[in-house]
């Protein structure tokens, strides 16, 4: 019987050589897996630095370069390149022809779809919810009808003793920190109104009713548009001036976080109250 021989070894087998590098692989980071791929907020991370890219451009920003956009954002330049391309493959990008980026059509659509179904009480509310816990008054937002201001929201303070004021009550410019403030931001002449143009608030007490104070803010929109003026409001036994002095800038923190989000932003808050900034 005939043994079998037993087939020679495989000779070793090289090592495969690894792919030459360009330099679009050479920065590119190796593929993560899918926990990696989430922030921690438990995000998926390429969607939220793609958002930050859109978020880098401002109404003053008719486009930006790959430079600038890694600068704002944070990002190196390869990722945001890579980002960038993908946006603008849906049309939420354009690339110029110096090599610039600007917003796309579709970034539009969604701006005029978000104007569209814009609900003021759900932006408002909550800004002012948050400004009478941190005051523990009476926070209003004011906005202007003619000859008149409107008390179109209003959140109750905390206090068994306050200063009331309806919904939609009509009230005069001229008289009260809100009123003033419209009119300041408006661009009414004279004092008081160029001081609160420079102070950027204003406190009154016992202007419009005996004993109630108030101070206020002025509210803007996109293009440093006035929409309005905020304001807590109380008896002046509780709100006497140095108190007031003291929540100008608690107040004007909570007006500047209302002007971004009524303009639908989302960007690091600018200040407010600085009138080389402010036109009328």
């Amino acid at each position: 019987m005939k043994s079998k021989t037993a087939a020679p070894p495989a000779p070793p087998s090289r090592p495969a050589r690894a792919p030459r590098s360009t330099p679009e692989t050479a920065a590119a980071p190796p593929p993560a897996g899918p926990a990696a791929q989430e922030d921690s907020t438990g995000g998926v991370g390429a969607v939220t630095r793609a958002l930050r890219v859109l978020e880098a451009f401002g109404v003053n920003d008719p486009q930006l370069s790959l430079a600038e956009l890694s600068r704002r954002t944070g990002i190196h330049k390869t990722t945001v390149l890579r980002l960038a391309r993908t946006l603008a493959a849906d049309h939420y990008l354009v690339q110029t022809e110096d090599g610039g980026w600007r917003l796309g059509r579709a970034a539009g659509w969604l701006g005029a779809c978000y104007q569209a179904t814009f609900n003021v009480q759900e932006v408002v509310e909550p800004v002012l919810r948050e400004l009478a816990i941190q005051t523990g008054e009476s926070a209003s937002f004011y906005v202007r009808e003619g000859g008149q201001r409107i008390c179109l929201v209003r959140v109750e303070g905390p206090q068994a003793i306050r200063h009331h004021v309806r919904i939609g009550a009509a009230l005069p410019l001229d008289s009260g920190s809100p009123g003033r403030v419209i009119l300041a931001f408006s661009g009414e002449s004279g004092e008081p109104y160029e001081m609160i143009r420079r102070r950027g608030f204003h406190l009154s007490l016992g202007e419009r009713e005996p004993e109630v104070s108030s101070v206020s803010a002025p509210v803007f929109g996109l293009h440093w548009r006035l929409l309005g003026s905020m304001c807590i409001s109380g008896p002046t036994a509780r709100l006497d001036e140095t108190r007031l002095t003291e929540l100008a800038q608690t107040v004007m923190d909570a007006a500047n976080r209302l002007s971004y989000a009524m303009a639908g932003s989302q960007r690091e808050p600018m200040q407010i109250g600085r009138p080389a900034t402010w036109h009328p």
